[in-house]
Formats: C-alpha cells, structure tokens, sequence
C-alpha cells in the first residue's frame, strides 16, 4: 500500500467516524421530535417547539455534508416545516468551520497529484469560506491570475446518500404530524439536484451554460472555470471581488444603488429562465457579491434547474389568468405546472399563493417588493394557504414548484432586505413581451448543446 493510499483511507476512516457520529445526533434529535409530535397529536401533550427546534438547530449546526444545505433550503420553502423550526434551520450559517491544512494538502495532491502545488504561483492555506460540501481556497496561477479554488470533502457521495435519508425520515414524520403538504416530490428534486452538485465537472458546464446566456449582461459578472486545474472533485475558477450583500445594504443607504442591485438580481435570475427555461436554484446569501457600481456577481452553479418550455409557458399564463381573472386561463396554468386534475377548491387556494407572488407585478408602479412589515417574505401568506390547504386534504406539489418557489421566495426576502422600490411590472413585462415558447425551445436547446449539457426534462 502506498503511502498516499494510507493517507487517504485514514482521512475517509476520520469522515465517516464523524459522520456517524453527526447522524446519532440528527437521528436522537428526529427521535425525539417524533416522540413529541406524536405526543401532541395523539395524546394532548404540548411540547415546547421552539426548545426542540433549538436543540435540532444544534444537532446539525456545523455540520458538514448535505443536511445542512437541505436545512436551509427548507427554510424558505413554505410549510415544509413548522415555523419554530424554519426560525432555528434558516440560522444555519453556510460557513462551517474549514479542514485544516493537511486535510487540504491530500486532498489536492489526490486531485492534480504530487506536484499539484508547483500548477500555482500561490496556494492560500487557510479558506476563505467552507460549506456543506467543500471549502474554498484562493490562490494565484502561474500566470498571475487570482483562483478560487473549491475542494469537495472525501466521500460525499455516499454522505449525500445518507443524508437523505436522515431528509426522508424528517418528512415522514412531519407528514403524520401535518398532511398539508406531501413532501415526495419535494425530496425528489432535492435528491437529484444535490447528487447534480457532487460532480464539479457538470458545473463547469452550468458555468459556461450561464457564462453563454448572460454574456450580453456587463451588469452581471460569472467566474471563468480553469479546466487544467480542475476534476470531478476540484473546480478552479477565477476570483471575482465583491462584498456581501448584508454588508452592502449596512453601507449603502442611497436607494438608487440598491435599486439598482435589485433590478440586476431579477435580471440574473429571470433572464435564463423566461428567455431560456433555466433558473439558478439557490439564491443563498453566499451565492452572488455585489459590485461597487451595484453590478452582480454570480456565483457557485451546482444546483442549474432546466424547465419544460411549456413549464415557463404556464408561469406566464397564471400571471395573465390572474391579471385579468381569467380561471379556465388559471386551470390550464397549473395543469403546465404539473398540477394533476386541480379541482376548483386547490385552485382557490393556490391562488392565494399565487397573488402573492405575483401582486408586484401586477400593478405599474413602483413599490416594494411587499409592504408588509413582518420581516419575513411571504410567511403570513404561507400560513393562510396552509390552512386552508388542510381543510381540502392536503396537496402534493410538482417537482418543478420547489426550485421555482425557492428563488421567488429566497430573491423577495432580498428584496425585502435593500428596501428596493421598483416598477416590477415594467421589468417583467419588457422581459416577457415578445416570448414565444417555441423560440424557447429552440434556444434552449442551442445553448444546452453548446455547454455539452444533455436535456433531460
């Protein structure tokens, strides 16, 4: 045995060590939500959800892995969970603490091999970030270029594998406890976005795909991937500077600049997906930076969702069902969406949803993206729908509804955050007034073909 393979099975022993003991945590944790939940259900007993959600908060807080990324993407889908716990989940920071320098030094010597320090003029050893997957690490290369450099963690495949089973346990028992949402399809998309997100060589390709796609936009700014420096497990990009976005709005009071950051974000959202079927799936705060001049950088394309043409079609038809109260037009919508036989009651309350999704862009004038002083984008609304969707027996949402929801509602709360005031019904309707949904197609197949990424929807 080599020395290298030594050092590699006692760095993967050391993981899955940790590994298992995390899952005692989250599994002792689920265990005793369940026996709460049940408690309360069956047997009158209330619990204190909130202290049981802390103590989940707990049990997964720091971890590295997928849980931790599904906990923040169910935090703001809503009702996948209740709302005690989405206070606690939505606290969990991306920024787990990072592998040291040794941990590094295999991991790239098992990548680019033994010289792989002699590919960079300069290598940083400590990580700028490190999340549920991999850290980032900067550096220079040989030819004076600033890298970012993101190294996945040894054996995440098999950890995304357990990991969802630990989410399909969670929604098992959030269903006996509330039937108002069946989670399958939920955990299906999640299943396959993030076993998408382990190989870094298809994210190149999501890379160029929006590289392609936005290339007209000065106002957006993507990274370049380094393919020499690259493999499955390792994705070296240039560094593009900016600062954060919760830095941004305590240092920009002027409304015009943060104006400005909001309409560049809808464009970086919505651009790919009304003229190309394709949405950016996760709109976390660590995603994008910001620029000096308001501009976007946009970042980290491991979760790139690619829609039916008459998917986009069916956004586009609710809007204009519920703009002029057209229900055959809203019917027709919602069977696009992927919504089976919708009766007139699911209907009705979707329609809540959907109104408030949409009012923005309803109404040609500038205004906030919501004025309501909650604080929480969509959540008093998300509570009126679960209700009343549990008095019709509850719904199960199509697949395409979890990414499409979760960046309307992740870009609304950062809406929210600039205080952006804005005629959204003008953005929107310059972008959707010549679409055709055969053009759609047609283009994003071309620009698919032209990143090397095959269309499976």
């Amino acid at each position: 045995m080599t020395k290298n393979t030594s050092d590699q099975d006692t760095l993967s022993h050391s993981m899955v060590g940790g590994r298992l003991r995390r899952y005692a945590k989250v599994t002792s944790a689920m265990g005793g939500l369940a026996a709460r939940l049940a408690g309360e259900k069956y047997l009158g007993i209330k619990i204190d959800r909130e202290k049981h959600a802390s103590d989940l908060r707990a049990a997964l807080g720091g971890l590295k892995g997928p849980l931790m990324k599904v906990a923040q993407i169910l935090a703001t889908i809503p009702d996948a969970l209740p709302q005690e716990y989405v206070n606690e989940l939505s606290h969990l920071q991306a920024d787990a603490p990072s592998m040291g320098w040794l941990f590094v030094k295999r991991r790239m010597k098992a990548e680019l091999g033994d010289s792989w320090n002699d590919q960079f003029k300069s290598f940083d050893k400590q990580a700028s970030a490190a999340a549920s997957l991999g850290q980032v690490h900067f550096a220079e290369s040989l030819d004076h270029k600033k890298l970012a450099c993101k190294l996945q963690y040894p054996d995440m495949g098999s950890a995304v594998q357990a990991d969802l089973k630990q989410l399909k346990l969670i929604f098992s028992l959030y269903e006996k406890y509330d039937s108002a949402i069946s989670t399958k399809s939920i955990h299906e998309e999640l299943s396959d976005r993030l076993k998408e997100e382990l190989d870094y060589s298809h994210e190149i390709k999501n890379m160029n795909l929006y590289r392609d796609i936005l290339s007209n936009f000065d106002e957006i700014t993507l990274p370049e991937p380094i393919n020499d420096l690259s493999t499955d497990r390792l994705l070296t990009m240039t560094r593009i500077d900016g600062i954060k976005i919760m830095q941004f709005i305590s240092e920009n009071s002027d409304i015009e600049i943060r104006n400005k950051v909001a309409m560049n974000m809808f464009k970086a959202w919505y651009v790919p997906f009304y003229q190309y079927g394709i949405i950016h799936g996760d709109p976390h705060l660590g995603n994008y930076s910001i620029r000096s001049d308001g501009g976007i950088n946009l970042m980290d394309f491991g979760c790139i969702r690619i829609f039916r043409p008459d998917f986009v079609t069916g956004v586009i038809e609710l809007y204009r069902a519920l703009r002029d109260d057209d229900k055959e037009l809203a019917v027709s919508a919602y069977e696009r969406w992927g919504f089976k036989n919708p009766t007139k009651e699911l209907i009705n309350v979707l329609n809540i949803w959907a109104n408030f999704i949409y009012q923005p862009l309803l109404e040609d004038r500038v205004r906030p993206i919501n004025p309501s002083s909650s604080g929480q984008y969509g959540r008093e609304t998300a509570e009126k729908v679960h209700e009343e969707l549990k008095k019709i027996g509850g719904v199960r949402p199509p697949r395409e509804f979890v990414l499409m929801d979760r960046a309307a509602v992740g870009l609304g709360s950062v809406f929210m955050h600039l205080g952006a005031e804005v005629n959204w019904f003008r953005i929107f309707n310059d972008l959707v007034e010549n679409f055709d949904e055969e053009t759609l197609s047609k283009k994003q197949n071309i620009a698919l073909l032209k990143a090397g990424l095959k269309n499976t929807i």
